[in-house]
């Protein structure tokens, strides 16, 4: 499997790459490619450009959850793809030759709002309606295997007693309810030598959606994990427990990101071991 961030809030010393406080990662595994969550802007695409990477040749896209910071680089994607086929069509080329699929949870596609404060939408700006023009679409609570060995994992069953006990805002349908981000979702994927997760923001709790990838995949050993994990203020009941649950668990490495804040990096660096983490990192497994 070959992983290359996109996005991330911090940019790897000495590489020219675009940063934003977001996050879009690039995966290739078992002959397909993905991409997992799109940013805040088109930065992603531009890092993408740079590192060789080609966007319109997806197997699908896979969103973590509906905030702001992972789904409103869909505009910039949706672009990239009709301007592609505006191209070809002045040429009389053929268009895209595949749509490419999009996994996530019915709930990531809901309006979100944050009233309290003063913010109007920070959930995604597409609707499930129109995003099926352009994708094939497959909204899913339940895990989803997308290729051998990379799994979708559906709903996060939240079962500790220290992580996703606060709500984000708020979901807005016919009436407006406190956001649980039940939509929060990550990917895991199976190698030789064990579990490799990829997490977006872990509103459920990154120990809670490590628990579910080993449940899924069947196996306890985990060689790293990338993504944000909801670590950006957290309690110290939150912040120890996901102290205790490391030092036990014991993965080969971690890579820490976006909503993980330094305090929390430092503090996680004194029980496992902690790799830098940036947009332009490419992890090879």
């Amino acid at each position: 499997m070959k992983l290359a961030i996109l996005i991330d809030n911090n940019t790897l010393i000495d590489r020219y790459f675009l940063g934003e406080p977001a996050l879009s990662i690039f995966i290739e595994v078992d002959g397909k490619r993905f991409l997992f969550d799109t940013g805040y802007s088109d930065a992603f695409l531009k890092n993408a450009q740079k590192l060789g990477i080609d966007l319109l040749d997806l197997d699908a896209v896979v969103i973590s959850h509906g905030h702001i910071d992972h789904t409103w680089g869909l505009m910039a994607l949706m672009r990239l793809y009709t301007e592609h086929n505006f191209e070809n069509a002045a040429f009389s080329r053929p268009p895209l030759q595949q749509r490419p699929q999009m996994i996530a949870h019915p709930a990531a596609l809901e309006s979100k709002t944050f009233q309290s404060l003063g913010l109007g939408e920070i959930g995604s700006v597409f609707s499930a309606e129109k995003l099926s023009r352009q994708f094939d679409l497959h909204l899913s609570k339940e895990p989803v295997w997308l290729s051998e060995n990379l799994v979708f994992l559906g709903e996060i069953v939240r079962e500790n007693d220290f992580e996703s006990k606060q709500t984000i805002g708020e979901i807005v349908k016919k009436e407006t309810t406190p956001d649980f981000l039940l939509d929060d979702t990550a990917l895991a994927c199976k190698t030789p030598e064990g579990l490799v997760i990829i997490a977006g923001c872990s509103h459920a709790g990154i120990c809670n959606t490590i628990e579910q990838a080993k449940r899924i995949c069947g196996d306890e050993r985990i060689v790293d994990i990338v993504g944000g994990f909801h670590l950006l203020e957290p309690t110290p009941e939150q912040m120890n427990g996901t102290l205790d649950y490391f030092a036990g668990l014991q993965p080969k490495t971690m890579h820490a990101c976006h909503c993980t804040s330094l305090a929390s990096k430092i503090k996680l660096a004194n029980v496992v071991k902690l790799e830098e983490a940036g947009a332009g990192l490419i992890l090879q497994y």
